[in-house]
């Protein structure tokens, strides 16, 4: 049973700051790549950040210099630190981990992130 858990969601101003955890349980962590994804109201699903097994990461460019990813193996978690939030990082954000020699993808159920004044 693989399966994962976000928290760290909520309503900020433009400005403002918020961090994502994500929570794997289940499986051997170190195998997978994590990533975040986001969906806003009338777009398509997209990738935000993601950081590979053995610490590289990759990141929208509409994001970059702003929010940092990062994975801790011992705990089997995987952060996203956003700052400068903007009313355009509204959306819902998924935690994802892919497994892809397997070809195994799972998602997380979600968790809202909403910036407005």
């Amino acid at each position: 049973q693989v399966q994962l858990v976000e928290s760290g969601g909520g309503s900020v101003q433009p400005g403002g700051s918020l961090r994502l955890s994500c929570a794997l349980s289940g499986s051997v962590f170190p195998i997978y790549q994590m990533g975040w994804y986001r969906q806003a109201p009338g777009k398509q699903r997209e990738l935000v950040a993601a950081v590979t097994p053995s610490g590289s990461t990759n990141y929208a460019d509409s994001v970059k210099g702003r929010f940092t990813i990062s994975r801790n193996n011992a705990k089997k978690t995987a952060d996203l630190q956003m700052n400068s939030l903007k009313p355009e990082d509204t959306a819902v954000y998924y935690c994802n981990a892919a497994h892809i020699t397997a070809g195994y993808v799972y998602w997380g159920q979600g968790t809202q992130v909403t910036v407005s004044s």
